[in-house]
């Protein structure tokens, strides 16, 4: 007879990204975690020119970048990149239990 294991429950944290924007119209925050879908996760200014968004996303390793008004932009808050397929760079967040 073949034991059944149980489902692991899979660990999510939730992680806060923001970048200072000031006079940006619009901000998306895409990586591997959302597909790299423009549509997932856009940002919102709060008053101080400060663009924010909050995700749930599982533990594991991912790239991701801003989407300034059409132009990609790495985090300045984060110092871990990577190259990407592009020649330019990737963000690199790596989240733990």
């Amino acid at each position: 007879m073949t034991k059944i294991q149980p489902k692991q429950k899979i660990k999510k944290r939730k992680v806060t990204f923001s970048v200072n924007s000031p006079d940006a119209e619009k901000v998306i925050l895409m990586g591997d975690f959302n597909q790299w879908n423009p549509q997932k996760h856009p940002m919102k200014k709060d008053k101080n020119g400060m663009w924010v968004k909050g995700v749930i996303i599982p533990t594991g390793v991912y790239e991701y970048k801003f989407l300034i008004d059409g132009q990609w932009t790495e985090d300045p808050q984060s110092s871990l990149i990577c190259p990407n397929c592009f020649g330019t760079y990737n963000n690199v967040l790596a989240l733990t239990v």
